[in-house]
């Protein structure tokens, strides 16, 4: 199966009717063969829940509020989309407990972070604008905005199902690095430019994304980090605290925590098993990590 459930990434875990085109696409990009198989690294839709939940954090999210509101937890902090608000998830981990109202209606692009990458343009922006997704995914749009963003989204749609073209995949490309590009002017719009230097918001995206592809289970020590991105563990820490407003250690212990969270509601695992899994030298000792940091018992989980 497939995935832009990245934020969201959560935000396909709450299913809706699906519609006619919703339908087509998902379709047409996940069971097609051969050259269109490569193509299943995006999707356009406008329900939530197209994504089968064992797949769906292969994939990152930018979703357009049509209607209705929106609320879902990013990073620790709770968040609202309203009409008319775009939302950009790159840090999947990051999502839980999305809400939606019953009257809520979007359009999403799901993409795998390969597609995304080939898509974005060479820019120190795009660097700084992803960190501060990370600190707050939603941009809200002015009406003008909005206009060109359903283009935006329009325009994706009907390039994925022009399977005719003799310049398919360019046209794709080129269509999401559009996309991206308007993306990039909402948010400078919005947000105004960070001061945080582009080498320093390359160290933290590169810090978050080992952390994103769950480095955390084995190492929870910041040195491991700081010496394969070629710093000291101090200056680490420097530039998290400058960028984020927390530590290096602080976001190691988020990851893992938020992930033992998760892990702690599949009951059919044991505490042992969730325990090995991240690597802790006893259960007892496992079981005092999680009470320290959420506040709870192992236990807790399963009454």
């Amino acid at each position: 199966m497939s995935e832009f459930a990245n934020l969201c990434i959560g935000f396909a875990k709450r299913c809706v009717k699906l519609k006619c085109d919703s339908i087509f696409i998902c379709t047409f990009v996940c069971n097609k063969g051969g050259l269109m198989d490569e193509w299943k690294d995006i999707i356009v839709t406008d329900t939530l829940g197209v994504i089968r939940t064992d797949i769906e954090e292969e994939y990152l999210a930018h979703l357009f509020c049509l209607g209705g509101t929106c609320k879902f937890v990013f990073n620790g902090k709770e968040f609202e989309l309203h009409p008319g608000d775009l939302s950009i998830v790159r840090r999947r981990s990051m999502i839980e407990k999305i809400r939606p109202a019953d009257d809520f209606q979007c359009k999403i692009i799901y993409a795998k972070p390969g597609f995304i990458e080939l898509s974005t343009p060479q820019s120190n922006y795009a660097t700084k604008g992803q960190l501060s997704l990370f600190n707050n995914p939603i941009i809200h749009l002015t009406p003008e905005q909005q206009i060109v963003c359903k283009r935006d989204f329009d325009i994706l749609e009907q390039r994925i199902k022009d399977t005719e073209h003799r310049f398919y995949r360019e046209t794709l490309i080129n269509a999401m690095q559009t996309a991206i590009l308007d993306f990039f002017d909402f948010h400078a719009r919005f947000y105004g430019e960070s001061d945080i230097s582009a080498q320093n918001a390359s160290i933290m995206n590169r810090f978050l994304s080992m952390l994103e592809e769950g480095a955390y289970r084995e190492h929870r020590e910041v040195t491991y980090y700081a010496d394969r991105l070629c710093v000291t563990s101090k200056y680490l820490s420097e530039v998290s605290k400058k960028a984020s407003g927390y530590a290096a250690n602080y976001w190691i212990n988020r990851y893992t925590a938020l992930d033992i969270s998760r892990q702690l509601r599949n009951k059919s695992l044991t505490f042992v098993q969730i325990s090995d899994m991240f690597g802790f030298s006893s259960p007892a000792y496992f079981s005092r990590y999680v009470q320290q940091n959420l506040g709870v018992k192992p236990s807790d989980y399963r009454e």
